[in-house]
């Protein structure tokens, strides 16, 4: 079972959506780490074993330079409905 961890990029709504489906995620507002850089949410993620949901492209450039994570997954800002975000997730489990 895949857990998430949701950066401050994305909205809480998408968090209590996938909570309503019974996937276990985090946010970084929630853990305190709003502000933190993105090493560290990555870092925090992978301590925790999950898996990153973003929609900021500097995630993308960090797996691009080898920083460690227990995955990523990124959707690009605006080109999803919430809807469809959370509809999504669940397949990736």
């Amino acid at each position: 079972m895949i857990r998430f961890h949701l950066d401050e990029n994305v909205s809480n709504a998408i968090a209590i959506g996938l909570r309503r489906l019974d996937i276990d995620v985090t946010t970084t507002p929630e853990q305190g780490m709003r502000g933190v850089i993105d090493e560290e949410q990555l870092a925090f993620a992978l301590s925790q074993g999950r898996v990153i949901f973003t929609q900021d492209d500097d995630f993308l450039i960090l797996h691009q330079l080898g920083v460690s994570h227990a995955g990523i997954a990124y959707c690009k800002q605006g080109t999803r409905t919430m809807g469809e975000i959370i509809g999504s997730i669940p397949s990736l489990r």
